[in-house]
């Protein structure tokens, strides 16, 4: 019986060490990606601005190939939206708040599920003969201290994804 009672005792304290914690760690994330692209930014910014074009270098739909998407407002830029659902990438949409043509693009991205929402942007600025593009969202999950392991995680989690849909919009944007 002893040992039960310790066995509880133990658990229940690394569960409240586990709630302490995560009440100790920022709600809030960012994470940001870099590359350089050797194409002009006019044409680089016409693969970001039209959410039709995303599914040619984004990951999330290279993983999900069937993903449902609809499209709705402008066909690109400020007022572009569209929506998804998927078995591996979750529901959400995402709509375009702002956009500079050729220098800059920025967005709201929201999950449902998970009761997030993110802003970001991407920027174009000339770099030699290329574009530097950057990949950049900031959010905050929240007071819920188990969501604050998520927000610890993000650059993590996110990260290799900015990085995977960055070297294919490279790689797109520079075809000829």
């Amino acid at each position: 019986m002893k040992v039960v009672k310790w066995l509880v005792i133990g658990v229940a304290t690394l569960a409240v060490l586990f709630l302490v914690i995560g009440f100790l760690l920022p709600s809030k994330f960012n994470v940001s990606r870099s590359t350089q692209i050797n194409a002009p930014a006019e044409k680089v910014y016409a693969l970001l601005a039209a959410p039709r074009e995303w599914p040619r270098w984004t990951v999330w739909n290279r993983r999900d190939p069937g993903m449902k998407v609809t499209y709705s407002g402008a066909e690109s830029g400020k007022g572009a939206k569209w929506a998804w659902e998927s078995q591996s990438e979750g529901v959400g949409n995402m709509e375009f708040t702002a956009a500079e043509p050729g220098k800059r693009i920025e967005y709201v991205l929201v999950f449902p599920e998970f009761g997030m929402r993110s802003t970001g942007a991407l920027t174009l600025l000339p770099s030699g003969s290329g574009t530097q593009v950057t990949w950049a969202t900031v959010g905050d999950v929240g007071a819920n201290p188990i969501n604050h392991y998520f927000a610890a995680l993000m650059d993590r989690m996110v990260g290799p994804d900015f990085e995977g849909g960055l070297a294919n919009l490279k790689a797109l944007a520079e075809k000829p």
